[in-house]
């Protein structure tokens, strides 16, 4: 089993060349929680990925339990993008259910979609 999932890492590393180009700047829609800290939050989207979000230009705070949109840079683009065709790969080849991620993602503009999270 772990020689299958190393050979899936190992392949989409291979492709990343032929594989989407992701961006280093997402549009991220979920339900926003509080952090760990005083500027740190976590926005979860329906597919259970997570985000660890935090600004300092836009207030998150105040959106606290609504469903946002939040666009930002996200930390480390490459490893990420890496990490995601890896888990991609994974899930289609049966090893695992679900291509949930998490990452850390600076944001530079946030819209309320909802204002409560389903």
């Amino acid at each position: 089993m772990k020689i299958k999932l190393l050979l899936c890492v190992v392949l989409a590393a291979c492709t990343v060349g032929f594989a989407k180009e992701k961006a280093d700047v997402r549009d991220v829609t979920g339900c926003l929680s509080k952090g760990d800290s005083a500027k740190e939050f976590l926005l979860t989207e329906n597919d259970g990925s997570t985000w660890e979000v935090r600004s300092s230009k836009v207030p998150l705070a105040e959106h606290v339990g609504h469903t946002v949109t939040a666009t930002g840079v996200v930390s480390n683009a490459t490893a990420h993008n890496l990490k995601e065709d890896a888990k991609d790969a994974a899930k289609d080849s049966g090893m695992t259910k679900t291509n949930a991620e998490h990452g850390h993602l600076t944001v530079t503009k946030v819209e309320m979609v909802s204002d409560s999270c389903k």
